[in-house]
């Protein structure tokens, strides 16, 4: 069959990237770290055609392209864009480019957001769930979200761990337990923050089912009924805002994970990922296969979702 999986969560690390957070990547990926630093593009066309994937979208993963400091972080993240744009023209029709923007660096954002959407023709941003232990729905983010609403840009979320999150359970290292959680911090900001009521232009993306959201969405639906200061944020309900999600099936191929998702997001707003290089494509194609579902369902996961969400992706 020719390769036609539509991959929303791969990760490129091209050498600008790994010289500026080496130091954390050794700290926080471990036994992921020589791969990373000896990645090349060649390689993520290699696992594409191997497992059958006719595009992959390239996203930034932690710890993102905020250094500290908001004119390293401008530069840091041009350089980043600039690389994924290299490889769209470099392997022309096998990515699409969600692209980094410099949070919490406002006017940063703002003018990477022109430059990415005008110039790169990037088909989104990708953000992480948390910067400096500060969530999305912060109001101090507001005019970034708001330009990318006026845009009707898709936003991508790829969890990281809070300062607070590291070590928790000695061992375990944040990618097992915690991103699931981050994800789920970030969900609950923009919805009570009043971000995805106020925002309902932008298409958001959550890697990996959405972290725990399907287990606590209930909770958060008591929740905005208890609290009417929380309920004002969600005026057409919590469930409504949450049912217009998109996510990613990294992670959450077995059945029962699937069905906590499918309680919160219908089947059309399921993403194929692969979260290549930490995972081989193969773990989430299996994972797929084995829940026995219908070609129209596996095609629309695999493919069809995609392409309705971003339509000018390679074809």
């Amino acid at each position: 069959m020719a390769p036609h999986r539509i991959d929303t969560h791969n990760h490129p690390y091209p050498p600008a990237y790994i010289a500026k957070t080496g130091d954390v990547l050794k700290h926080t990926t471990h036994a992921f770290y020589d791969r990373l630093t000896k990645w090349q593009p060649n390689q993520t066309i290699e696992a594409m055609d191997k497992s059958g994937i006719a595009v992959s979208v390239l996203s930034i993963s932690t710890p993102s392209v905020w250094l500290g400091d908001a004119a390293a972080s401008r530069i840091f993240a041009r350089e980043c864009n600039d690389a994924a744009a290299k490889m769209q023209t470099d392997y022309k029709g096998r990515f699409g480019h969600f692209a980094a923007l410099p949070l919490p660096d406002t006017d940063g954002c703002l003018k990477e957001i022109e430059y990415v959407f005008d110039a790169l023709k990037a088909d989104g941003i990708a953000l992480t769930t948390n910067y400096a232990d500060k969530y999305p729905g912060d109001e101090a983010f507001a005019p970034v979200f708001d330009e990318l609403n006026r845009r009707k840009a898709v936003v991508y979320f790829h969890p990281t761990a809070a300062s607070f999150a590291f070590n928790v359970v000695p061992n375990i290292p944040p990618p097992t337990i915690e991103f699931p959680f981050d994800t789920t911090r970030a969900i609950t900001s923009l919805l009570f923050g009043g971000t995805l009521h106020r925002c309902p232009n932008i298409k958001w993306i959550f890697s990996h089912g959405g972290g725990a959201l399907g287990m606590v969405a209930n909770r958060l639906v008591g929740l905005a009924k208890n609290r009417p200061e929380l309920n004002a944020h969600v005026p057409n309900g919590v469930m409504h805002e949450l049912s217009k999600l998109y996510v990613d099936v990294v992670g959450v191929t077995t059945p029962g994970a699937l069905r906590a998702v499918l309680d919160i997001v219908p089947m059309s707003h399921l993403l194929f990922g692969s979260d290549y290089p930490f995972w081989a494509p193969e773990t989430t194609i299996d994972g797929l296969a084995g829940l026995k579902l219908s070609a129209s369902d596996l095609r629309a996961i695999e493919r069809d979702n995609a392409l309705k969400l971003l339509p000018e992706l390679p074809r």
